[in-house]
């Protein structure tokens, strides 16, 4: 009995020893002005590499950029104006107002109100908060087809900065944030990057930051499997990028829902990988990582920003070369537009977030010692926005072979250079006018135009009521041509007929009740 009791006591000791430790090393001691210091840091990073690629961006589509690039630190003012920047910093002064766990819907709300322009995802989410479409719904794919564009992945960033250590806490803020404007890669991008923040704070060694950052997604997304194929090009060509770029390129670069067809790809996993790219080349170099990053090409003023931000962090604004720093510094205090945040506030709010949120998720603080409960990395749930959908043809609007317009349509013509006018799009306002469409494939991307005097218009497949759509878009005198009117995938590979009808309402503000139609994208399963 002495013999089982003094072996009990030998096993209980050695477990509670074994949590202790386990307890022990979960637990990371950073002091008050290093943690401050590299939140600054993230956030000069952004600003400073997105100032960086900004006269490169889109200027490579499909192929890497080969001309020179001019950056020099007194264009850090440029970063005033950066979508990468603004939109998040909106999300801040939600949080300002509302509270850190203020609903999404007040998130889609602020951003939504702002007074600047919006493109791609984030955009469909402002004119879904106007059509009182909310989220998630408003980045599900069923009303958003740029569910998987870069937005996210762009304007995620704070959130890192306010998690030191904390991935967990992390996924749970963006998995909210995140679905107001993507859905499934798109989120992930926004889930990877900012981990990517949550490691940097404790780790230089990029290879290990980028794995512990991949353990957030699941590992069956697309956007994972192209990070991976990132990781092994690297290991398998260390000292040559652009086999890498060429490689990623060939195998991923072709093929995006929403601009099936163009090169132009705002694919968040296709930039995510340029990002990964830049760093592991970069090797921890900041003007090789910037430089590297941007010449992969695409969105290639974000893909630096998040770069640099992730160096930013790793070094602190401290350790940062000098000329980058008081670049920083002349600007610190200016507002970025159509916010009340300059720098100098972002970092201290930011902070101030920071230690709320470290608080709250089991660490502790006193003037000299913020000790930070480490948490391992969760994979966010699985889940993918427009599984097996490729790119199979354009049907234009003027090809009548295929489009059957009955009614009064008339065509729009519009001067687009050196009085070279092109026949832009077929509208009609004239109620029961009927636009008909006839396909082979598993689905169909109807395009058109947002205008100011945008209309309503019932859509049916296969000669069953879908739904009503508004064309109306001019919030901040804004308005947008060639872009989803609906769009529908996972159909059976057959004969499908999409017929529109002009119901001739409109929303009170909008000038008419025109329904524009420029094309129809055809997609295929594999």
């Amino acid at each position: 009995m002495k013999k089982q009791l003094c072996l009990l006591f030998i096993v209980l000791s050695i477990t509670l020893f074994s949590i202790a430790q386990k307890s022990k090393q979960h637990k990371i001691n950073i002091s008050p002005a290093i943690l401050k210091d590299k939140i600054a840091g993230g956030w000069a990073g952004k600003m400073i590499g997105v100032t960086y690629g900004a006269p490169t961006e889109f200027h490579a589509l499909g192929k890497t950029f080969e001309d020179s690039i001019y950056w020099k630190p007194a264009d850090i003012i440029g970063s005033m104006w950066q979508d990468d920047i603004y939109v998040q910093l909106t999300f801040m002064m939600t949080m300002d107002e509302y509270g850190i766990n203020a609903p999404a819907k007040k998130f889609q709300e602020k951003f939504a109100k702002a007074g600047y322009m919006l493109w791609h995802a984030n955009v469909q989410a402002r004119k879904n908060y106007y059509d009182s479409i909310f989220p998630p719904a408003s980045g599900n794919p069923e009303f958003n087809s740029h569910a998987d564009d870069i937005d996210f992945q762009i304007e995620a960033d704070y959130l890192g900065f306010m998690c030191p250590g904390m991935p967990v806490t992390l996924s749970k803020m963006a998995n909210k944030i995140g679905h107001i404007m993507n859905y499934g890669d798109g989120v992930y991008g926004g889930i990877f990057l900012s981990a990517l923040y949550t490691q940097a704070f404790f780790s230089n060694n990029i290879p290990v930051i980028i794995n512990q950052s991949l353990q957030t997604i699941p590992a069956k997304s697309n956007y994972a499997k192209m990070i991976k194929d990132v990781i092994q090009l690297h290991q398998q060509f260390p000292n040559n990028w652009r086999t890498s770029w060429k490689l990623i390129q060939e195998k991923w670069g072709n093929n995006h829902f929403c601009t099936a067809g163009d090169p132009f790809n705002i694919d968040a996993k296709l930039n995510g990988a340029y990002i990964v790219l830049g760093l592991l080349y970069g090797n921890g170099d900041i003007m090789k990582t910037l430089e590297i990053t941007t010449r992969c090409g695409q969105d290639s003023d974000c893909n630096p920003c998040n770069a640099m931000a992730v160096l930013g962090v790793i070094y602190g604004f401290n350790n940062l070369p000098f000329a980058m720093k008081n670049g920083i510094n002349n600007v610190a205090d200016s507002l970025f537009i159509n916010t009340n945040y300059s720098f100098n506030k972002a970092v201290e709010n930011t902070y101030n977030y920071a230690l709320d949120i470290i608080k709250n998720n089991g660490g502790t603080i006193n003037n000299n010692n913020i000790a930070i409960a480490i948490q391992d990395p969760i994979p966010a749930a699985f889940e993918a926005s427009f599984p097996n959908v490729f790119f199979d043809k354009t049907i234009p609007f003027n090809d009548t072979t295929n489009w059957h317009f009955n009614g009064n349509w008339n065509t729009r013509r519009r001067n687009v250079e050196q009085n070279k006018i092109i026949e832009q799009a077929i509208f009609s306002g004239n109620k029961n006018d009927v636009a008909e469409i006839g396909f082979i494939g598993t689905g169909i991307n109807i395009e058109g135009n947002w205008l100011k005097d945008g209309g309503k218009f019932d859509v049916y497949l296969d000669n069953q009521f879908i739904r009503t759509v508004d064309t109306y878009y001019f919030y901040n005198k804004q308005e947008h041509e060639n872009i989803t009117l609906w769009h529908k995938t996972g159909l059976s590979n057959k004969k499908h007929i999409v017929k529109i009808i002009v119901r001739g309402d409109k929303k009170p503000e909008s000038l008419g009740s025109n329904i524009y139609i420029t094309k129809a994208v055809v997609l295929r399963s594999k």
